[in-house]
């Protein structure tokens, strides 16, 4: 297939373009910067992307967004995050529609942050909406994304989970604390973290791409959610060090920010990856300890 990628240079992005390209699939890199060999340049706030050069796109996997827990949530770091996403979405889908021949299917970014914060309560992909910053930007960002149906595209909402990986994503962060014993439980370390590895994560979507039958939202997450103070401790076991004293829920909030800390740091998810489960998918990592283990042999323990 030739397959269009947008946030192509990104943690997610970066490994799914290396995934594609050695399955034989011919990668098309959308960027905002001048485009070269094998890339198209777009322009978000202009709303330019020019279709003609879309021409035998066969897929599109969109993951393009400013990053959601790289700096405090001030009104204007919110409105970029929430601009990035949607107004990125709607130029990308309105090029879609205007092809001759659209591409068979769309899997477009989302986040379990869709559910809000629900405690112990098992969660799937048909499970209501929650409440609070990030899900109403899942909300919206979903919405954007499904106007494509209306040109006979398949549209999956990826709504991915804690990714584990080498080089990025929570543990570029954690795990230098976690290796010096300071990598401690978030608040009460009740809150339940629904991770997936990025082996998963990039196996999820090409599993999206190629199965006709998944569609609609599709959580990317491994079967096996834990809680904090369980992935505290296995981390710890993972790496042979002691089990570090907590991080108090008001420390994170005077460092972060009361509405980050209460809508994503300490938010409680415990989601279900049934549509993955339902449709044969085979996790690489279904258990938190090995995926821990891949990484840290990845990232040097």
């Amino acid at each position: 297939m030739r397959v269009l990628v947008t946030g192509s240079n990104g943690f997610i992005g970066t490994t799914l373009v290396q995934a594609l390209e050695r399955a034989g699939h011919e990668v098309v890199r959308l960027v905002r910067g001048p485009a070269g060999p094998g890339q198209l340049h777009w322009d978000i706030r202009a709303g330019q992307l020019d279709t003609d050069k879309l021409v035998g796109i066969e897929a599109v996997v969109h993951l393009a967004g400013v990053g959601i827990g790289e700096h405090r949530w001030t009104e204007e770091v919110k409105a970029a995050i929430q601009d990035s996403r949607i107004d990125g979405t709607r130029v990308l889908c309105g090029a879609l529609a205007a092809m001759r021949r659209p591409p068979s299917v769309l899997v477009s970014g989302s986040a379990i942050g869709y559910y809000g914060d629900r405690g112990a309560e098992i969660l799937d992909e048909s499970s209501s909406p929650g409440k609070g910053f990030l899900a109403e930007l899942c909300v919206a960002w979903e919405a954007t994304a499904n106007v494509a149906r209306q040109s006979g595209i398949r549209v999956v909402n990826l709504r991915t989970g804690v990714v584990l990986g080498p080089g990025g994503g929570v543990l570029a962060k954690t795990l230098p604390l976690a290796r010096l014993g300071m990598g401690g439980r978030l608040g009460s370390g009740n809150q339940y973290m629904s991770w997936v590895s990025l082996t998963d994560e990039v196996g999820a979507i090409l599993h999206a791409l190629a199965n006709d039958s998944v569609d609609g939202p599709l959580n990317a997450t491994a079967p096996n959610p834990v809680t904090n103070a369980t992935f505290t401790a296995t981390l710890s076991k993972v790496l042979n060090r002691p089990a570090p004293l907590p991080v108090p829920a008001f420390a994170l909030s005077a460092a972060l920010g009361k509405e980050m800390v209460t809508d994503m740091v300490l938010a409680s998810q415990r989601v279900m990856p049934a549509q993955l489960q339902a449709t044969g998918y085979e996790f690489a990592h279904a258990e938190l300890e090995d995926a821990l283990r891949a990484v840290t042999a990845k990232s040097g323990k």
